[in-house]
């Protein structure tokens, strides 16, 4: 079966569905009601059928018939891929980014910190690096690859798995040295805790409650210190020794190398129910730098896996 000689068609009916009126759709193409009722009649034409149950009485309301319905979501991923690769005929080599979007967490933790070896890997590749606290539409935000925190589903986009991590209780050195030996974890009930906020309510997410149950630790956990959305912000609340953070190691990692922080009780091990995903759109995945970038960013886990454990080992 030939397609219509255009897509304006498919374009108008496809809008005029989504806003269940031609006045909408054509709001949307800036094209005027009329217009976009003949271009969608031009199409049930082309069909011999209708695609739409047109109300008689009320508000005039577009009802896609059950046929439409089947026909939607496949013509709306074609309408994307469509956009998205004249968009792609736009870029030129010299004005194209790879856009990449990560929590500022793990940009400020993680990213930055190792992004120069991408730099020296890829010199030829720029990187557009867009930080957001909730996750980004990849379509209206025209990203091409990110890193997501989670169970690794998200409608519309495929995910590898980056990296698990443990997670676990910091604190400065200057204020291990003034709290003395902690070598039972009841003795945090009279500590000042510090609560990582930055995905409260999310199923999953490591807690304190988690990881005291974990631990053995029964009764209430304190509420009093701080609590702050941002898990960077948690980690360097806690490198200036405002109390004990609960750690994720994939953030920690350059803390504790560095000695900024210090691990407490290693031998409790828990691990979050979480993890670390490279996200992208599949239509995506052969751009120029996306499976370099998606290489690198394995390796890089890779490391710091290996050196995570070297460095339990000599504990």
């Amino acid at each position: 079966m030939k397609l219509p000689s255009h897509l304006n068609a498919l374009r108008a009916f496809e809008a005029s569905a989504r806003h269940q009126s031609f006045a909408g759709a054509a709001s949307e193409l800036n094209v005027t009601p009329a217009a976009v009722g003949q271009l969608v009649r031009s199409l049930e034409q082309w069909l011999g059928k209708p695609l739409f149950h047109r109300a008689t009485s009320g508000p005039v309301r577009l009802i896609p018939t059950e046929a439409a319905e089947r026909a939607l979501p496949v013509i709306r991923s074609g309408l994307d891929r469509l956009a998205l690769g004249y968009k792609y005929l736009q870029e030129s080599s010299a004005n194209y980014a790879l856009s990449v979007t990560v929590s500022p967490a793990f940009a400020a933790k993680w990213l930055l910190p190792r992004i120069h070896h991408f730099q020296a890997l890829c010199p030829d590749i720029d990187v557009r690096l867009e930080t957001s606290l909730r996750p980004v539409d990849f379509i209206a935000g025209k990203m091409h690859i990110g890193v997501r925190y989670g169970t690794g589903s998200w409608p519309g986009l495929a995910a590898d798995k980056l990296m698990s991590e443990e997670v676990y209780p910091v604190c400065s050195p200057a204020l291990l040295q003034r709290l003395g030996t902690l070598d039972d974890p009841h003795q945090l009930a009279r500590e000042t805790l510090i609560h990582d906020l930055s995905m409260d309510g999310h199923p999953g997410f490591p807690t304190w409650e988690a990881w005291m149950h974990s631990a053995g630790v029964t009764g209430s956990v304190p509420l009093r210190g701080m609590k702050i959305n941002s898990s960077a912000a948690v980690l360097q609340a806690a490198a200036e020794g405002h109390g004990i953070a609960l750690a994720r190691s994939a953030m920690a990692h350059d803390d504790l190398a560095a000695g900024r922080l210090v691990r407490l009780f290693p031998g409790i091990s828990f691990t979050s129910q979480l993890d670390y995903y490279i996200v992208y759109r599949p239509e995506c995945a052969s751009l120029p730098g996306s499976a370099d970038f998606r290489s690198w960013l394995q390796h890089e886990a890779a490391l710091q896996q290996s050196a995570s454990h070297a460095g339990s080992a000599l504990q």
